[in-house]
């Protein structure tokens, strides 16, 4: 009988064809505030994350180590890669959406809607036909400690979609504070975190999903619960498996909801995503750290299969 390392913890057989009972859970970095946004970069093997009270986008490589990519972030959270391999990012401090060019520039894709300022953008997604999806919540503007203090100016937490021609619209309304995002593989299904439990103990820790089409979303109820803490970043693999981050570590929901199993963190996990020279590295951002574990299977975003 083989013994399970302590950071898996199985509940469905399908977990244990995903993870490997020799894998190990091992800290690639630490020492920071509030870790969030990994993103893999392929195409230079290396691996790009926020902290976001330090304002610091930071780069780590097997090879190089860990260095800082971007000082002065305005307080960067989520981030992914466009079609084209750019960064696109989501800053608290500038209360907008932000995309890196390949010369180094900055170019802002949305920062106001309907003429005022947005909350705070959160988490950030593209999908194939170049739309640009995104959370916008308040935990930027609610302290000084990941943003600046200020007043809301839009009249709910939407989640945005910024269409490839720049119209910029609301494609839901009626969350508390919608958090992580991320797409099915096929993207005919669009997940989204409520964490607005964090401030309000009545609201539920779920895992929402809608179906996409035509650029717009239908409500296809609650597809999972957190059940410890509450639901941040989360990617879905190839097979549709959804993983999310949660107090105790990453959940793993079958594409019908089923938790799958967990793989446990020592620290409260704010986001991840997967990458490594081949696409089977579990990048995990947690609380001063980040986490690295090797999983059997490969991320759904096309730049997170492998070194292309």
């Amino acid at each position: 009988m083989i013994t399970l390392p302590p950071h898996l913890d199985i509940h469905d057989d399908r977990f244990s064809a995903l993870v490997h009972p020799m894998s190990t859970l091992d800290m690639i970095a630490e020492g920071f505030t509030w870790t969030e946004g990994p993103v893999w970069f392929g195409d230079r093997d290396c691996l790009l994350f926020s902290d976001i009270p330090s304002q610091r986008i930071l780069r780590w490589s097997e090879t190089e180590g860990l260095s800082t990519y971007r000082a002065g972030s305005e307080f960067n959270n989520g981030n992914t890669r466009d079609r084209e391999g750019r960064l696109v990012g989501c800053r608290h401090g500038m209360r907008d959406v932000v995309r890196t060019e390949h010369d180094g520039s900055l170019t802002v894709l949305a920062d106001s809607h309907e003429g005022r300022r947005l909350n705070s953008p959160n988490d950030v997604v593209v999908s194939s036909d170049g739309a640009v999806w995104f959370t916008d919540p308040t935990y930027g503007i609610i302290s000084n400690f990941e943003g600046y203090r200020s007043t809301p100016e839009q009249s709910a937490h939407h989640v945005f979609r910024l269409s490839p021609e720049g119209e910029l619209r609301a494609v839901v309304s009626d969350f508390t504070q919608p958090n992580g995002l991320c797409f099915s593989p096929d993207e005919r299904r669009l997940y989204i975190a409520e964490s607005g439990s964090s401030h309000d103990d009545s609201v539920p820790s779920v895992i929402r999903q809608f179906d996409v089409e035509g650029g717009r979303l239908t409500d296809a109820g609650v597809f999972a619960t957190i059940d410890r803490g509450l639901p941040d970043g989360m990617r879905c693999d190839v097979m549709g498996n959804l993983w999310s981050s949660a107090a105790d570590g990453v959940h793993c929901f079958a594409p019908d909801g089923t938790l799958l199993g967990k793989i446990l963190v020592p620290q409260v996990v704010s986001n991840l995503c997967f990458g490594g020279p081949d696409g089977q590295r579990m990048f995990i951002t947690a609380t001063r750290a980040v986490y690295r574990v090797f999983v059997d299977v490969k991320g759904a975003e096309p730049w997170t299969r492998g070194r292309g």
